[in-house]
């Protein structure tokens, strides 16, 4: 499974993503079948701005992915009950968020919400039909452009999605009443330092019980 994690609740509907800045990408690994032309779920590695709108506000970060890893740096340091973190890590492979509080030299360790998932790969939490629109292109790359409709827990929606020819990430995904959307300004497909997704040195841990709630 893969995808992204912008707390405070994005979930699937008009409340997805709808109140904070924070990414969980949980990144399409073991979601589904992978074309001839697209690289294996496990050796997507890329590097990119990531920017989404939610009703009218705008949120930026650079995004560093690896199969199972992901560093969100933020332009904006976010703000939980513990203090600011301008970098989160998410590791898919142990089902944490690592958030980094600079000014106490703390690495706060939190479960993951299955809730708070961005789809990678084309296919959405409870599709059911996807009709092609035609050719386009995202963030420079060459796209196909697609009409979605979901039911995911008993919710009826519909999404413009722009998926990457060569390797089949969503490059864009906008919910068609226009609430809120997501896109890469820049995105850039290579291998990734694997030290940008380890504990930073020298931080105490602090582990929480339940996800981080991120204040407005």
């Amino acid at each position: 499974m893969t995808s992204l994690n912008l707390h405070s609740r994005f979930q699937w509907s008009g409340g997805w993503w709808i109140s904070c800045l924070c990414f969980i990408l949980w990144c399409g690994w073991a979601s589904g079948a992978v074309s001839a032309n697209e690289p294996a779920a496990d050796a997507l590695q890329f590097s990119g701005t990531i920017v989404k709108h939610v009703n009218g506000r705008k949120y930026v970060a650079q995004i560093f992915v690896k199969p199972e890893q992901l560093r969100l740096e933020y332009k904006y340091a976010i703000r939980t009950a513990h203090g600011y973190a301008a970098i989160e890590i998410i590791r898919l492979d142990r089902g944490e968020a690592w958030y980094l509080l600079a000014q106490q030299k703390e690495l706060l360790i939190t479960p993951l919400d299955p809730d708070d998932l961005l789809p990678i790969r084309a296919s959405l939490p409870g599709e059911r039909q996807r009709s092609l629109i035609g050719e386009g292109s995202s963030a420079g790359r060459s796209a196909q452009l697609f009409d979605v409709e979901t039911d995911h827990r008993g919710r009826i929606d519909r999404y413009y999605e722009w998926v990457d020819r060569e390797t089949g990430t969503v490059l864009k995904l906008v919910s068609q009443s226009r609430a809120w959307s997501f896109e890469y300004e820049r995105i850039k497909f290579s291998p990734q330092p694997s030290y940008y997704f380890d504990e930073p040195p020298g931080y105490r841990k602090r582990t929480l019980t339940a996800p981080v709630q991120h204040a407005s």
